[in-house]
This record gives C-alpha cells, structure tokens and sequence, in this order.
C-alpha cells in the first residue's frame, strides 16, 4: 500500500516569522540599534551595557548567535535591559519595548523571498497559513500587512497572545484548534529549535528552514529535531507537491 502523499496529510501550515518570512539580520539588527539607542537616552555607558547583555555587535549591525533577543521575547530578556536601565522589570517596560521594536522593526523591514505570493500559492493549494513568533502580537499583525500577509493568514499568535512562548507548543495547538483539526495535519515551520521543539511538543510535523541567522550552520542543530530541512520557505510547494 503506497503511502499517503504528504500533502494531504497537512491542513494547515504555520510559519515562525523572523529568520522564515523576514530577513532577521536585516530587520532587526537595525531596529535594535534604534531601541537600544532611544531607550539609553543618550547615555553611551548604558548603550554599550545594553548591547554588551544582548550580544550585539555594534559595528556589523547584527546579534551574535548567542543573543537572547534571537529567539526570546520582550518578556524574556526584559528583566536583563531593566537592571541595564535601572527601571523596574514588568509589563510597562516591556509594553514600551514592544512598542519601540514595532516601529522600528517595520522601519526596518525586509523580506525573505516572496512570502505574499508563496502565501498565496498555498492558499490556493487548499492550505490554511498561520504565524507563531515570539515577537509582540501588534508588531506580528504590522508586519503581516506590510508584507501582504493579512488576507492569507487565518492566524496571527504572539508572545503575548495568551498561548505561551516557543517552544512551548501551545501556540501550535491554538492554530490546531483554530482550524478545527487534530495537531498531527499542522505542520510548523521555522528557523530556530524553538520552532521545531514546539511542534513536536504539540504532535504537529516540524519543518526546518535554513534562512536564518546562522544560514545552513544551523543545519547540524536543526536536523535532528526536524522532519523535514529546506533551505527556505519557497521550497514548500515542491515538498507538498504543488
């Protein structure tokens, strides 16, 4: 008996955001620089100290791959900018961080590939598209329609979306459970372990792609948690044979 196309297994695919759909080097390096910068308030002593803690490199606009801002949220590394900034660690903080990322990472905003018309291709394939980052709601949703996103994807989950972090998995179960379909015909696809770990953790297929910051060096690490390694989002259609 032949085995059932991988296709058709799949209902809905749900894609991380930075280092999958948009250049994370490109986009948030930058928009670091500008957070850090207006958050020290002119103070170059606190600026060195924040970029210090987040494993920044000032001169190649980029994070180390040792960042906790690479695949952390606000509410992650925020305690760690608050004893730099000497304010207290919490929501406001993190609100204003949130803020601050969100204009300055659409500022800043570059694309991997054509994610609209890969969305499109999909959709049109008869797949339901989701995102799950552990970026800020708000700045998900900002950037979704900055790229053309919007009208493909049936869901939109951040950090602060009430289903958890990755690699937690309940984001993927939320999209699951959006759709009305068991975890195991989600596929979840991203750059980072946290990504994969989630997917497994919720019984959906982990897809890695090597688009982000660390490029195909991540494959080694990537592998063994994945079911599938593309070199990017664009080559989905070919796996799910469209």
């Amino acid at each position: 008996m032949r085995p059932e196309p991988l296709g058709s297994t799949i209902r809905g695919i749900l894609f991380d955001k930075d280092g999958t759909l948009v250049d994370f080097d490109r986009t948030w390096g930058p928009a670091a620089y500008s957070v850090m910068s207006d958050l020290s308030g002119g103070d170059r002593a606190r600026l060195e100290a924040l970029m210090r803690v987040s494993h920044y490199d000032e001169a190649g606009r980029r994070f180390a791959p040792t960042s906790p801002l690479i695949a952390g949220s606000s509410a992650g590394y925020g305690p760690i900018w608050a004893e730099v900034l000497d304010r207290p660690a919490g929501p406001a903080l993190y609100a204003e961080m949130d803020a601050l990322f969100r204009a300055a990472g659409l500022a800043a905003l570059t694309q991997i590939g054509a994610p609209a018309d890969l969305a499109a291709r999909l959709v049109a394939g008869g797949y339901a598209l989701g995102i799950a980052t552990n970026d800020a709601e708000a700045s998900a949703r900002a950037q979704c329609e900055a790229l053309g996103l919007t009208p493909h994807c049936a869901f939109v989950a951040g950090y602060d979306s009430g289903h958890g972090s990755k690699p937690e998995p309940g984001m993927v179960t939320a999209f699951a459970d959006h759709l009305a379909v068991p975890a195991h015909r989600i596929a979840m696809v991203g750059d980072s372990p946290y990504d994969l770990v989630a997917a497994r953790a919720a019984g959906a297929m982990a897809i890695a792609v090597l688009s982000g910051p660390l490029g195909a060096a991540a494959r080694d690490e990537m592998a063994p948690l994945a079911d599938h390694v593309l070199s990017s989002a664009a080559d989905l259609p070919a796996l799910l044979g469209l």
